[in-house]
């Protein structure tokens, strides 16, 4: 893979190598999974513990961490233009386990929240500035290329995350997961410190203040080809975290699997690593518009059928869990061939503020994707159904939207 001209690492010498890069990228996308999915398996004992009379209320921990990121994401990416990458990176980190802390210390529920959410925060500055070092080095369908590597990368910390964190709650307890985090943090962002050079030189650098940030946002929003991504990123991530936080209660209380859950989930994380590596082989030969149409349609197609099969056909409770567990590894696979093709081709035109446009673009799509996704968690009925149907809906929203995505970027 040729490397773009508008490399700006300072001491191009000591450029790491491109596999050690893409497995760096990974794991520091990768930040936010673990930190999502190794919790999934610890709902139930802090409901149990903290809210007994109101347990669905336990899929918040998952809404405040994804809500304290979006916060942060905006704040990221500017940061990063103005002081360098490496340096939010590390001050995200610390805010993380700062965190992770205050998480493992709360004795009630508003407190393990507040932790999350500062968690969340904190977790904003490996996610967005990661992308913006991507950005810095590549552009176009090479990014897309290197984002969908890093993504695959990504894809396995969840395979494992679930059965990691259900092994440590069952030695030590639910509590103990937060320690677990901040080592994880702590061996992430050391790699980058020790390896990875500044990519934004400070010749390059922007210095912060708010009118230029306004300008950015505006200059962001009001770009038809990057709004619409932005757009379907949210719809998208709707679709994910309602997904996300019903997992574990479906699979206990619907089907009766939660011992099982882990194993489940990390064959599905493992299955959804495919996708993203076709995407990466295919995607300069067809485009990322043109891909991410196709993954949205037949995501709508196969919503469909399974609603259709878990609401008027006449199956058993095994093969109503395996209908949902296929549907589940095809929604979860259709981010392979979306988020960094729609990341990448929105970034396009925006390389002068990689940072900022970066932080703007996940900002608003995380926080407005929480915000469709919370409902649909919180709307489990016992059954996959409310889901399945808010995320059809969602689908077919999205695919609209790519109809109308300008060309001329891809």
């Amino acid at each position: 893979m040729s490397e773009t001209s508008n490399s700006v690492t300072e001491s191009p010498s000591k450029r790491l190598g491109q596999i050690e890069f893409i497995a760096l990228m990974g794991i520091l996308f990768a930040s936010v999974a673990f930190s999502i999915d190794a919790m999934l398996p610890a709902l139930p004992q802090i409901a149990a513990e903290l809210i007994p009379a109101a347990p669905n209320s336990a899929q918040l921990i998952i809404t405040s961490f994804i809500i304290g990121m979006g916060i942060g994401t905006l704040l990221a990416g500017p940061l990063s233009d103005s002081f360098g990458r490496r340096t939010i990176i590390v001050v995200g980190a610390g805010l993380y386990v700062l965190g992770a802390v205050v998480a493992w210390a709360g004795q009630s529920l508003e407190m393990v929240l507040l932790g999350r959410a500062i968690q969340g925060l904190g977790a904003a500055g490996p996610r967005v500035v990661a992308l913006a070092i991507v950005r810095d080095l590549y552009e176009g369908r090479q990014m897309a290329r290197i984002v969908s590597f890093a993504m695959m990368v990504f894809t396995l910390v969840p395979a494992v995350a679930p059965l990691i964190g259900s092994l440590i709650i069952a030695e030590f307890g639910w509590r103990s997961i937060f320690p677990a985090f901040i080592i994880f943090s702590v061996l992430s962002v050391g790699w980058l410190v020790l390896r990875q050079p500044e990519t934004l030189p400070k010749s390059k650098r922007r210095p912060f203040s708010f009118a230029p940030f306004r300008r950015a946002v505006i200059e962001v929003m009001s770009h038809r080809a990057v709004a619409l991504s932005i757009a379907t990123q949210t719809l998208i991530y709707g679709m994910l975290f309602g997904a996300i936080a019903s997992v574990q209660p479906i699979f206990d209380i619907t089907f009766n699997r939660a011992e099982a859950f882990p194993y489940w989930f990390g064959a599905l994380a493992l299955i959804c690593a495919i996708p993203s590596l076709v995407n990466a082989a295919i995607v300069v030969r067809f485009g990322m518009r043109r891909l991410i149409r196709t993954a949205l349609l037949v995501q709508c197609l196969i919503s469909a059928v399974a609603l259709l099969a878990m609401t008027a056909l006449p199956f058993g409770i095994d093969a109503q869990f395996f209908i949902y567990y296929i549907w589940t590894v095809c929604l979860f696979s259709m981010l392979g061939f979306t988020i960094g093709n729609l990341n990448a081709l929105a970034l396009q035109p925006m390389g002068h503020i990689a940072g900022t446009a970066s932080s703007v673009m996940s900002a608003t799509a995380t926080l407005l994707g929480g915000a469709l996704g919370a409902p649909l968690g919180l709307a489990f009925n016992g059954t996959p159904i409310p889901l399945a149907a808010g995320i059809l809906v969602l689908g077919l929203i999205a695919w609209g939207l790519m109809r109308i995505m300008p060309e001329t970027l891809d």
